[in-house]
């Protein structure tokens, strides 16, 4: 059974009160990159001003600039947004910043 968009569980339910991290590396990350757009833009929103999230995406969507950073900031006119590193994994984490 393929795992859709709808049933993917969402990356938190909670707003975080101090900088966290979102993994965003799951297979059905791999397998639907609208899906990390819209879970990185639901961590930014979970997380408490004057803090940062990391958002870990899957490395099969390469550089997250090429696809993530302008839906951030279409979403949050104030965030700021900054390249970490590339994980061993492939994977590549973005801070930003609220």
């Amino acid at each position: 059974m393929e795992t859709t968009h709808d049933d993917a569980e969402p990356i938190t339910d909670a707003v975080h009160e101090t900088s966290w991290s979102a993994n965003l590396e799951g297979p059905e990350h791999a397998a639907d990159r609208e899906l990390v757009v819209e879970q990185a833009i639901d961590a930014v929103v979970h997380t408490a001003s004057g803090n940062h999230v990391n958002l870990v995406t899957h490395g099969d969507h390469g550089h997250p600039e090429t696809y993530l950073y302008a839906e951030l900031r279409a979403a949050f006119d104030d965030a700021r947004i900054e390249y970490v590193d590339q994980c061993g994994c492939g994977g590549h984490v973005t801070r930003v910043h609220v």
